[in-house]
């Protein structure tokens, strides 16, 4: 994203896209482009950049949605969630052996770094590890919490 380099844990990413036909939902938030319809099932897309205050994605040709599944309620008890995410580009799937992985930096000042799974070292730099689980989350998304409303509204009715 940007000019940095971030990284995904491969087992949250179930695919990788070339970026398709996204249709916009009104009121959503601002960071939800919209939802894109991954054979036959309707997959919500974020932009990452944007939910991590870094600005808009611009799409380009490089421009890719990775297809991520994250936990869907807690401790997974709700089975998996499938959301797509902007990225500026994919580069490459590398391997980074746990030792080459610092934790997160320690930034002082009450700023929040769950959402960076560690630091690690590769080709002299740092690639910047993400823990999309503690981005996106299924309080993210206004459809689930409007299909949990209907089904309690619905529970009460009954005698």
């Amino acid at each position: 994203m940007g000019t940095e380099e971030y990284a995904l844990c491969v087992s949250n990413v179930k695919e990788i896209l070339v970026v398709p036909s996204i249709t916009r939902i009104p009121r959503m938030p601002d960071y939800m482009t919209g939802v894109i319809n991954l054979r036959g099932t309707v997959v919500p897309v974020i932009d990452l950049k944007k939910k991590l205050g870094m600005g808009d994605t611009e799409v380009a040709a490089e421009t890719a949605i990775i297809v991520t599944e994250i936990p869907n309620g807690s401790e997974g008890a709700g089975g998996m969630l499938t959301i797509g995410v902007f990225a500026d580009a994919v580069h490459k799937v590398i391997t980074i052996e746990r030792d080459s992985i610092e934790p997160p930096p320690s930034i002082g000042l009450d700023i929040a770094t769950d959402f960076i799974a560690g630091m690690g070292h590769s080709e002299g730099g740092f690639i910047t590890i993400l823990d999309i689980t503690q981005i996106l989350s299924a309080d993210d998304f206004p459809d689930e919490q409007g299909l949990e409303i209907a089904e309690n509204a619905s529970e009460a009715k009954e005698p």
